[in-house]
């Protein structure tokens, strides 16, 4: 028998386990403790590299957010972009089809509204026009979506390295129709008169405000993740799409035809993309470039992932990025800094906000050399 000592040089310093019992409470309560713990680091490295106070550190950041009506609608309107875009990738991730495609889709979505604009804008009314660009999103990201569905039901292919590939055939299609639509001389196509979504000003108090514009397309992401969370959670189909993310082998074994649930479930990401490409046409931009998107196709993935596939708690995940992103951006220009130190807040915060996951997740047992046996 092997004795004492050689079972410990076998026995690894650490295990990480997955934890089964902790209260939800306990969790929310990690998470709260590292974002302030993170928010605490990134005031103390203000004093040292921009020579900026914490009180002003957190008031700088407070004020990029929610310093005046304009900001807050900002906020607001960023807020439900991603909010959008993070519903779309949520169906497949469940199923454990990473679809890291979703700029790609979104994208195509925006190309085919922008395409019936240019086409469309002069001949149909406003109404027709915008019903149109509509359908036209949804199908060019389904059929975005729909390609790598196919072939990984079909083919058992990579659906990583397929979706993000496509994202780079998205871009360089909007390149070629933006040769094509730009006029000699021009530098980027200009911002289109047609197509935009009717604006919702007959709310006391927003008459005045120009960016009381986007609280249309705040109520339709409303109206979606209300949606999704329904058809997650309380649908057949959601059922299904649990099964399939759990094991395929099971899925097959209860009768669920596996190819079909793939195949479905990426036609909705895509056309919920869709939406999102359209949104950017008729109520942000008016207007398309390679860059559109913005990369917000993999923030959504974080999002998403963030608030475990939970379209309610992705309320709370879009919001905290974009926080971030808005108030670390109004340190820089405060204090004159680089763009460089509100990337480097954004980053540490979120870094604490995705470690405590792991922690929430996970448990570390380290070896008690002194009895031999395992201490947690």
């Amino acid at each position: 028998m092997a004795s004492v000592s050689e079972k410990q040089n076998r026995e690894p310093f650490v295990r990480i386990l997955k934890r089964s019992d902790i209260s939800r409470a306990k969790s929310w309560l990690i998470r709260v403790a590292a974002f302030f713990a993170a928010f605490l680091l990134c005031a103390l490295l203000s004093v040292v590299l921009i020579g900026a106070s914490p009180v002003d550190f957190f008031v700088s950041m407070l004020e990029g957010s929610f310093g005046n009506s304009i900001y807050i609608w900002k906020l607001l309107k960023n807020v439900a972009v991603l909010l959008c875009i993070s519903l779309a990738v949520t169906p497949a991730f469940r199923m454990k089809f990473w679809n890291i495609g979703a700029n790609g889709q979104v994208l195509v979505g925006a190309l085919a509204a922008i395409a019936c604009v240019i086409e469309l804008g002069k001949v149909l009314p406003e109404w027709l026009l915008i019903i149109v660009m509509l359908a036209a999103a949804i199908v060019a990201s389904m059929i975005w979506a729909l390609l790598p569905a196919l072939f990984k039901a079909l083919w058992n292919t990579n659906e990583t390295l397929f979706t993000l590939m496509m994202n780079y055939i998205a871009t360089y299609l909007v390149a070629y129709y933006l040769l094509v639509w730009v006029k000699g001389g021009e530098s980027s196509l200009r911002v289109r008169e047609e197509g935009h979504l009717p604006q919702i000003r007959q709310i006391p108090g927003l008459e005045a405000i120009d960016e009381s514009g986007y609280l249309l397309l705040i109520l339709i992401v409303v109206m979606i993740a209300v949606f999704m969370y329904v058809y997650l959670n309380y649908s057949k189909h959601g059922y299904e799409i649990s099964v399939v993310g759990e094991s395929e082998k099971t899925a097959k074994y209860i009768g669920i035809n596996v190819k079909k649930v793939i195949i479905r479930t990426m036609l909705l990401s895509g056309a919920v993309c869709g939406i999102a490409g359209f949104l950017f046409i008729s109520a942000l931009d008016h207007t398309i470039t390679t860059d559109t998107v913005g990369g917000q196709g993999f923030t959504a993935i974080m999002v998403s992932w963030l608030a475990s596939f939970n379209p309610f708690v992705m309320f709370l995940t879009s919001f905290l990025i974009i926080f971030l992103e808005q108030g670390s951006g109004n340190v820089a220009t405060v204090f004159n800094v680089s763009s460089a130190f509100p990337n480097m807040v954004t980053g540490i915060i979120l870094f604490f906000v995705i470690g405590s996951e792991f922690f929430i997740r996970y448990r570390l047992v380290f070896r008690n050399k002194t009895q031999g046996g395992s201490k947690k």
